[in-house]
């Protein structure tokens, strides 16, 4: 096991020199589920929101363009989510599963992919499991009650989908 650990280590510091970025598939799938809002509303959680999920000082009545939108798309996960992936994965990627994990870092938080089950049996070098611990994450509170979406569970699906390098426009 210790190989195993030392073998990935060093495949992550050498795969790091070249980071890899979110792909226009990777684009696609967030962009699809987040949806684009020009006005800030309330999400299912209650959260202000506007763009494409975005909601760091967000308040009601605010208005964004477009071209608003997808930059601080690009620059959220240029910025932020692309580095927790970066930072909290210590095997080998391709591009689908780097994808499916920033699209999942995106809508979950940092804090959630640091602390998943999913996390660690990645870094144990468990790829086929991560499909399954990331259908797990498909609950919000509503009304104060921990409430499986609908929407969150078609999204699991599609970045489980996009993990194995699969389709995920089926879903």
């Amino acid at each position: 096991m210790r190989l195993f650990r030392f073998i990935s280590e060093l495949l992550t510091v050498l795969t790091r020199s070249k980071k890899m970025h979110i792909s226009d598939e990777g684009l696609e799938l967030i962009k699809h589920f987040e949806g684009c809002e020009l006005e800030a509303y309330k999400c299912a959680a209650g959260v202000w929101t506007i763009g494409y999920g975005h909601t760091k000082d967000i308040q009601e009545g605010d208005k964004w363009s477009q071209d608003k939108a997808d930059f601080m798309l690009w620059r959220e996960l240029e910025e932020e989510y692309e580095q927790y992936v970066h930072d909290y994965v210590h095997v080998p990627l391709n591009q689908s599963q780097f994808d499916a994990l920033v699209s999942w870092t995106y809508n979950l938080g940092p804090a959630n992919l640091k602390a998943s089950t999913m996390l660690k049996k990645l870094n144990n070098g468990e790829y086929e499991e991560v499909p399954a611990q990331m259908a797990r994450w498909n609950k919000a509170t509503v009304n104060g009650k921990r409430t499986v979406l609908e929407g969150l569970t078609r999204r699991r699906k599609a970045e489980g989908q996009l993990f194995e390098g699969k389709d995920w426009r089926l879903v």
